[in-house]
């Protein structure tokens, strides 16, 4: 079966592993480069920390477990560090703590002292929770270590014209020069999909939730985890590099525009991220800006829409979510039947929600 993939960001790589494990001949389109847009510009949280309710964590659940798989498949740019969060303190830290736990997930609680043992160089809260099966990405390196693991086909600086439908199905691609065909399209083009999927009569409406991030130079060794502060949420990458979002509780964060520019957004920042890094010396080195891929209602879209072989996924965090919704996609995709289990997982998420 010949499967088209709109988008070369993290889900679009994601899928494109899963369908060709499955059989599929797959080829990947996308207007610029791999994680250009949103992905190359994530935080990179493996998480289910953060939901919106009992639905979305047990996705979210499932998402930490669909990377863990793919870590035991494939050597994969992922460290399962946990997380140390301490966004919220006194009976605010211990109610979310509860929650999780009623919810099933790792929690335990950690002492002042207990922390500083973690993480000698930070200026530690009184308490903390820790999350032990929480990880983080290089999102780049890993979407690029899926796309060259599936061996698909990738065209890459090619802008999609449309989606071409014949006779109740899709039939292939208009790209620059021609038709591109195919059996079954996927569009994971992040905040594109909307004008993708307008002229076959899909309504897939979006938030604008743009972001920034930046990242500090390297430093020697200094964090041994994902922090989430009130501060906002920080981690070291391999490199030695600090990264951090500007905005407090970025996962939750709702703005709607960027007010200030980029490098005075990251220089503010930087300065907090110092305020609990005191003995670390910091500057912000390189900071992007990146539209979030986040659907009218806050929550993942995965499935079937409009003609016969059109499939759409989209949401946020694409990072966390992107295995689990690979799974369970490819495997529609070709025809193949899901799970109770999948089939209860993906339910709430349906593009249908969204036609009228």
């Amino acid at each position: 079966m010949r499967v088209v993939i709109v988008g070369a960001g993290i889900l679009g790589a994601s899928l494109s592993y899963a369908l060709s494990r499955r059989g599929a001949a797959v080829t990947v389109v996308d207007a610029a480069a791999p994680a250009a847009g949103a992905t190359g510009h994530s935080f990179g949280w493996i998480n289910a920390s953060f939901f919106a309710d009992a639905a979305h964590f047990a996705l979210r659940s499932e998402g930490i477990d669909a990377h863990r798989r793919l870590c035991r498949d494939l050597e994969l740019p992922v460290s399962w560090s946990g997380c140390l969060c301490w966004e919220h303190q006194g009976d605010a830290l211990e109610a979310q703590a509860g929650v999780l736990r009623n919810l099933g997930y790792s929690v335990e609680a950690l002492s002042k002292s207990a922390l500083q043992k973690r993480e000698p160089h930070l200026s530690a809260p009184e308490e903390a929770l820790y999350f032990r099966s929480e990880g983080a990405a290089e999102p780049l390196a890993l979407t690029q270590a899926l796309l060259t693991a599936s061996q698909a086909k990738i065209i890459l600086g090619c802008r999609v014209e449309g989606i071409e439908a014949k006779g109740g199905a899709v039939i292939g691609l208009r790209i620059p020069g021609g038709i591109l065909p195919a059996d079954r399209v996927i569009v994971a083009a992040g905040t594109g999909n909307t004008a993708l999927l307008a002229p076959l009569g899909v309504s897939l409406p979006m938030l604008h939730r743009p972001g920034v991030i930046f990242r500090t130079g390297a430093v020697p060794p200094v964090l041994n985890h994902i922090c989430v502060a009130p501060i906002g949420e920080f981690r070291q990458m391999p490199n030695g590099q600090i990264v951090m979002p500007t905005a407090v509780s970025h996962q939750a964060d709702q703005s709607s525009q960027i007010i200030e520019r980029p490098d005075i957004l990251a220089a503010q920042a930087c300065a907090r991220l110092q305020e609990v890094l005191p003995d670390v010396p910091l500057q912000w080195q390189d900071v992007a800006l990146a539209a979030r891929p986040v659907p009218q209602d806050g929550l993942p879209v995965i499935g079937a829409c409009g003609p016969e072989g059109l499939f759409t996924a989209v949401m946020h965090s694409g990072i966390t979510l992107a295995g689990v919704a690979a799974e369970i996609l490819s495997a529609e995709v070709m025809d193949q039947l899901l799970s109770n289990a999948q089939a209860a997982l993906v339910a709430p998420y349906r593009p249908a929600r969204f036609q009228t």
